[in-house]
């Protein structure tokens, strides 16, 4: 609030609080920015908004006018689109024993803002930017028996610690995890990497729902104003990350405009979409009855029979052309059919580009290079009823292989301001797929036939959260997956590990095996994409003086990967680097016979 106030020419001499009683529209206005962009919770107006931050206005007796304004006004912009947060920050006065203000003077003034705000309707407290724990306890325990659901933030420095008295994460964490509120976090100060650095340190240590709300970086004084200088594309990167880290409300504080929280917005779809999870449940006793038994595994495809049967398969990943002109992915998978490759795995937009559908790319390649394929389905650019009906489409037309995905958001591609759908993520786009398999469309009704698609999810072994991705991955199982392909693995403990947890739900798995073409390929994989590569094989890539002998060596490590993992695994999925399709090829070699 105070970084768009500030950009509309509001003096930072001026009262901000005050202004949602002497100029309401502006207020209003900033707060229907932010639900635009996506914000589900509202901060009110109102973080100066204590006895003694207004009287050096002269406006302390207006305190309770301006917190209930402030929470009309936050309350008419969400529309029943977003929560309402009382904001409350520090008093801005010395607390005992550094200065004249009690504890039991602080609390008094805490509570009689937190009564101004809970008496307008808040649906929530935020306590923000506290650097003095004793402080922030005395807010928190002013709102007992006032307001409800409560989130505590302090403020740190760039090494984790609080500014005032310095106490490090494991500290404040520990002191309040024990304190009446249903979230910790933090917020301002820093910019997103110290931030994502503290939480992954508080996370292990607390039970509570965890918050983290960056500054967009230190500000910069640029032609007499304070500038934040971090892109929303660059926060918008850390607010997967802490998601990933654990946090589970994400946001940003000062510098923070619509535009970043557009990308946040964006990026938190595609990890916890909205859609709540779909399940096979028909209630009715005719559509029971019309319920049919689904297809074996081995009747839907010859992927399908060739899994029941226990085979060790190998697919080969063709990217869709960006235009109309297929020939060089069906020359490729031409080559790659003469090879003895079982399918050809087709990505869906891949790092949310603009290609060919794959789909029509499926049916391209089954139809003149005679391989079966391999369907990737993501739901980021689909609601429920498109998602729906393109399933029957691709049974209809016999492409019946299916990898179903979340889906990269569009941030990340070539055309950052598409708009994401994510009406589902993977698991409820399996749960669909499993009632189109049993004849029953997403609301459980009957069609009077059945798909008959073979199911497939993904996976990452080295995955930074991994107790999340293994319960994804069972929920995944649960929803009626049928085999998985995992993200390209370059270290085999990671992959062993992964195995183990999923014993218990175990289905049928392909290792995903990428060929590095090169030192700095390796880079990309372990800085953007967050794939281990062991540091061995990093120093072979190192060494290698020339492009051939990078790609010879990447080839190199991809065979011994193909082969360490034959008897670990139900079959490997082969990436070709840039199309090129016999890098693939050569590691297939490695494989032996299948």
């Amino acid at each position: 609030m105070g970084t768009m106030l500030y950009s509309r020419g509001v003096f930072i001499n001026r009262c901000f609080d005050e202004l949602s009683l002497s100029s309401p529209d502006l207020i209003r206005q900033i707060h229907r920015e932010y639900v635009k962009a996506g914000a589900e919770i509202l901060e009110t107006n109102t973080f100066g908004a204590n006895a003694p931050r207004l009287a050096a206005f002269g406006l302390s007796e207006k305190l309770r006018d301006i917190n209930r304004a402030a929470v009309r006004l936050a309350r008419e912009a969400a529309q029943g689109a977003a929560f309402v947060a009382g904001a409350v920050g520090p008093l801005g006065v010395r607390i005992q024993p550094l200065g004249r203000v009690s504890l039991s003077e602080a609390r008094a003034a805490f509570r009689e803002q937190i009564e101004a705000l809970a008496g307008a309707g808040v649906d929530l407290l935020i306590f923000e930017t506290f650097s003095n724990l004793e402080e922030l306890r005395e807010a928190v325990m002013a709102a007992r028996d006032v307001a409800g659901e409560e989130l505590a933030q302090v403020t740190i420095d760039d090494s984790g610690n609080l500014p005032a008295g310095g106490a490090d994460a494991e500290t404040f964490t520990r002191l309040m995890d024990a304190w009446p509120v249903e979230a910790i976090g933090v917020n301002c100060s820093v910019g997103p990497k110290a931030t994502l650095e503290t939480i992954e340190r508080m996370i292990p240590l607390t039970s509570k729902a965890v918050s983290a709300m960056p500054n967009a970086g230190l500000p910069q004084r640029v032609e007499g104003r304070n500038i934040y200088l971090c892109s929303p594309e660059y926060m918008a990167q850390y607010a997967r990350r802490l998601l990933w880290a654990g946090a589970k409300i994400v946001g940003g504080c000062c510098g923070t405009t619509p535009d970043h929280i557009r990308l946040i917005r964006s990026e938190t779809r595609s990890l916890q979409p909205e859609q709540k999870k779909l399940t096979v449940t028909v209630e009715e006793p005719e559509a029971k009855a019309k319920a049919l038994t689904p297809k074996a595994m081995a009747e839907k495809s010859q992927l399908g029979a060739k899994l029941a049967a226990g085979k060790f398969v190998a697919f080969v990943e063709i990217l869709p052309p960006r235009g109309v002109d297929a020939a060089a992915e069906i020359a490729g998978a031409r080559l790659c059919a003469a090879h003895g490759i079982d399918c050809i795995n087709v990505p869906d937009g891949p790092r949310a580009s603009a290609r060919m559908s794959a789909q029509a790319a499926c049916q391209l390649i089954q139809r003149e290079a005679g391989i079966e394929t391999i369907n990737h389905f993501c739901c980021r650019d689909r609601n429920i009823l498109g998602i729906q009906s393109e399933l029957i489409g691709a049974h209809s037309v016999g492409v019946r292989n299916l990898l179903c995905i979340t889906g990269d958001p569009p941030r990340m591609g070539t055309y950052p301001e598409a708009t994401a759908v994510f009406d589902v993520d993977a698991i409820g786009l399996v749960n669909i797929v499993h009632n189109l398999n049993h004849g029953l469309d997403m609301g459980g009704h009957p069609m009077g036939s059945q798909t008959a698609l073979l199911i497939g999810v993904g996976a990452n072994p080295g995955a930074l959260n991994l107790d999340e991705e293994i319960r994804r991955f069972e929920s995944k199982v649960e929803a009626g997956a049928e085999y998985a392909i995992t993200q390209p693995v370059f270290d085999l403990r990671l992959l062993e590990a992964f195995l183990r947890r999923v014993e218990k739900f175990r289905i049928p798995v392909m290792c995903g095996i990428w060929p590095l073409t090169s030192f700095r390929n390796a880079e990309f994989m372990v800085n953007e994409l967050r794939v281990p590569v062991p540091e061995e094989y990093m120093a072979r890539l190192r060494r290698a003086d020339s492009a051939e002998k990078a790609r010879e060596e990447g080839v190199g490590i991809a065979r011994e990967m193909a082969a360490r993992v034959r008897n670990m695994v139900e079959g490997v999925q082969l990436s070709a680097p840039f199309g090129r399709y016999q890098m693939a090829l050569d590691v297939a070699d490695a494989l032996g016979e299948r």
